[in-house]
């Protein structure tokens, strides 16, 4: 099964604008109701019956049940009766709403991400038709429930083979757009290792370093319109809040905001291919990028957006590209010789690594991509029992090969060494 989400801009006319301005309100009031309610259940229950406030409490009944997703489903079908209002959005799209709510909430309480938030106005963004009509798809547009006939901006053509199962209208500050989610009834193996191996180390001082010698430069996406948003929201703070003008400068703001984003993922695309065009198999460190945007460099790595690259549209890349696509373990790629193997402890102010065993000097970066290179090259090994067809096997993963199969203990000098058998 082959599902993927393509993107495109709609062209909607303004009584399609207004109706796509409704939907999205009521599904911000659906969204801040329910999420009421949840809190309201748990606040009911935060202290115990002996040391409730003197003040004030709020009390709901003990046999209450909480409202999940299926009760307040249930509870929004009888709601249409008194807010009329409802009835003029989709049933299925004010239902998503609350499967991302009970989403949202289920994540908080696995403590992987914060308590869900009330929206304000215009902070409901996008909502899904998870159902769509047969031949929705035409050269005019895209026929969508309760908006009908909308325009497109086709920058691609869909093939036959795949189907539109749900689409997502999302307003940005440019305009609206359409996600569709797209299926097709194949089975795509999984890409086998095969061609050159390349190792790929990222940081700061250099976006990424390659195992070939090959280093590209961060680009600052931000600081190139930093000023024009320094001035932009210097004079937002003049404005009143929620007047014409303060609208029309948060659109501009938004609109800067979009435009270092989109030059930032058209940037990570073309270096993906780049990449890709060169290799056979890419070989990545598993980082948690999230980690290093809560420190005193946060700034930088949002800005260069790591992870978007790393663990979004590189993967990407090389799936439709046939490119084998790893993660290894991070951990001392950067402590380790690529050459011979040692130990070479350095802190993060030594940017060259420089090996006292075998005398092997290079950048620290392509150094350490160079053990990621091994060991992406040393799993596969070990997974298959075989040599990697087509790729040259790094001397410090034959080394290891050496020592377990033969059981040498004296370290091998820095030279290539055939594995016999």
């Amino acid at each position: 099964m082959l599902n993927m989400t393509w993107e495109f801009k709609l062209e909607p006319t303004s009584e399609q604008v207004a109706e796509i301005e409704d939907i999205l309100d009521v599904c911000r009031n659906v969204w801040n109701f329910t999420l009421r309610e949840r809190k309201d259940w748990l606040d009911s229950r935060k202290c115990p019956v002996n040391t409730c406030s003197i003040r004030q409490e709020f009390i709901l009944s003990a046999d209450a049940p909480f409202p999940v997703y299926a009760r307040q489903c249930k509870a929004l079908t009888s709601a249409k009766a008194d807010f009329p209002r409802l009835k003029t959005v989709n049933a299925q799209v004010l239902q998503q709403v609350l499967r991302k709510l009970e989403n949202s909430w289920e994540s908080w309480r696995l403590k992987r991400s914060g308590l869900p938030r009330f929206k304000k106005p215009n902070r409901m963004r996008s909502f899904v038709f998870p159902q769509m009509l047969k031949n929705c798809i035409s050269t005019e547009g895209i026929k969508l429930p309760q908006l009908g006939l909308v325009k497109v901006r086709w920058s691609r053509e869909i093939p036959a083979l795949l189907q539109v199962k749900q689409a997502r209208i999302v307003r940005k500050a440019s305009g609206y757009f359409v996600m569709l989610s797209l299926e097709a009834e194949v089975n795509i193996p999984s890409t086998m290792a095969h061609g050159h191996p390349l190792g790929i180390d990222v940081g700061l001082e250099y976006f990424l370093s390659t195992s070939d010698g090959e280093q590209v430069k961060r680009p600052r996406f931000f600081n190139k319109l930093h000023r024009k948003l320094t001035l932009l929201q210097r004079r937002l703070k003049t404005k009143q809040k929620g007047s014409a003008n303060w609208l029309k400068l948060q659109k501009k703001i938004g609109r800067v905001h979009q435009r270092i984003a989109d030059t930032r993922k058209d940037w990570h695309f073309k270096l993906a291919h780049h990449l890709c065009n060169q290799s056979g198999m890419v070989f990545v460190e598993d980082l948690d990028f999230r980690i290093m945007a809560k420190g005193m460099l946060g700034k930088h790595t949002l800005d260069a957006g790591l992870g978007q690259f790393a663990n979004q549209i590189l993967p990407w890349v090389c799936f439709k590209r046939d490119v084998f696509y790893a993660k290894v373990d991070a951990r001392g790629t950067s402590q380790e010789c690529p050459d011979c193997g040692a130990e070479v402890k350095k802190d993060l102010s030594v940017r060259v690594h420089q090996c006292p065993d075998c005398g092997s000097i290079k950048p620290r970066d392509i150094a350490a991509a160079q053990v990621i290179c091994t060991r992406g090259q040393r799993g596969i090994e070990n997974a298959c029992r075989v040599e990697v067809t087509g790729a040259s096997v790094m001397v410090s993963s034959q080394l290891v090969l050496k020592q377990e199969i033969f059981g040498v203990t004296q370290r091998i000098s820095n030279h290539t060494v055939r594995l016999v058998g």
